[in-house]
């Protein structure tokens, strides 16, 4: 998988934070019939502003997972949305042991994500050994056969912007990287059920101190 440098080869182009929400937000409805890959990779992020971050990462947990549930009309009304226009949205995410208490964050989410309809599936970190010689998997996402974005973050784990890519076989060989971990991984209730609610809750986000 190319690496940042190789996707700006292949004509890839470089958008800063706010032009690529914006681009992201129209694109992703652009295609009706669609199929949509994301792959997570990173175990650490950041996600300033989003309340119910905030709230784990100072180490609020019950509040955390409240404002979390606060989310779930938005997110049925989000896949309804992509049932209508026959959009698929696929997730892998892939999990290192043991858990950051981000990634334990994190798989609230993802399950309540899946609960209102997006098709996520686990993967534990070893099963990308061969395609990770030399680094980790990028962050990526497709949508349909057009378009595939490297998503860019800083050290910290922020989000900072991603590179566009339209180059066909690029676009392909994503997608079809995608959907050979997903058919591998094991379903995220499954996973969530047998790993992430024995844990005791998380001290906050020690990154942020």
């Amino acid at each position: 998988m190319p690496e940042l440098a190789e996707f700006e080869l292949l004509g890839g182009v470089r958008l800063p934070l706010g032009e690529y929400r914006k681009e992201f937000r129209d694109a992703q409805w652009a295609i009706p019939g669609q199929e949509s890959w994301k792959l997570e990779r990173r175990q650490h992020f950041r996600e300033p502003g989003f309340a119910s971050w905030e709230a784990f990462a100072q180490g609020d947990w019950d509040t955390s997972l409240r404002l979390l549930e606060g989310e779930r009309e938005y997110l049925k009304e989000f896949s309804a949305k992509a049932t209508r226009l026959g959009i698929t949205l696929y997730r892998v995410r892939v999990v290192e042991e043991p858990i950051d208490p981000y990634l334990q964050w994190e798989l609230h989410l993802l399950k309540l994500r899946a609960e209102c309809g997006e098709l996520i599936r686990v993967l534990p970190v070893g099963r990308v050994s061969t395609h990770e010689a030399d680094r980790p998997l990028p962050e990526l996402v497709t949508l349909g056969s057009s378009t595939l974005y490297h998503v860019l973050y800083d050290d910290s784990g922020e989000l900072t912007g991603a590179v566009r890519v339209t180059e066909p076989s690029a676009v392909a060989s994503a997608a079809r990287l995608a959907r050979n971990l997903y058919d591998q991984g094991e379903n995220l209730a499954a996973f969530f059920d047998r790993v992430i609610a024995p844990l005791p809750p998380p001290d906050g986000d020690q990154s942020t101190c």
